[in-house]
């Protein structure tokens, strides 16, 4: 099974979330929106790079953009093996979760 930090899940699932608007900065605004919090551009292409060297991941350069000097981005795509992943660390989580309760901690769930 293929583990995936924090990080790495959450840039997979954004990929997954964005289809073909997945790029490094959209990606970094979707989890900022998402969790409520921000996270570096740095750590989002270091997370898309090693998501793409294992496979999870496929990246491409878009049409450059149409204003003059306009620049190519490099987008992202979910693999199936990057899916595969991702729904094994939802069940890995959900088990984790069965049967915890965190009431006597004063947390509501």
């Amino acid at each position: 099974m293929v583990t995936l930090n924090e990080t790495e899940q959450l840039v997979l699932l954004s990929v997954a979330r964005l289809g073909t608007d997945a790029y490094g900065v959209t990606v970094r605004r979707e989890i900022a929106h998402r969790i409520g919090r921000p996270v570096s551009i740095t750590a989002v292409y270091a997370a898309l790079d090693r998501m793409e060297r294992r496979g999870l991941a496929r990246s491409w350069l878009s049409d450059p953009t149409p204003e003059r000097g306009g620049r190519a981005r490099k987008q992202f795509e979910l693999t199936p093996a990057g899916a595969d992943a991702l729904v094994a660390q939802q069940r890995a989580m959900g088990r984790m979760w069965e049967g915890v309760d965190l009431g006597a901690y004063g947390v509501e769930g």
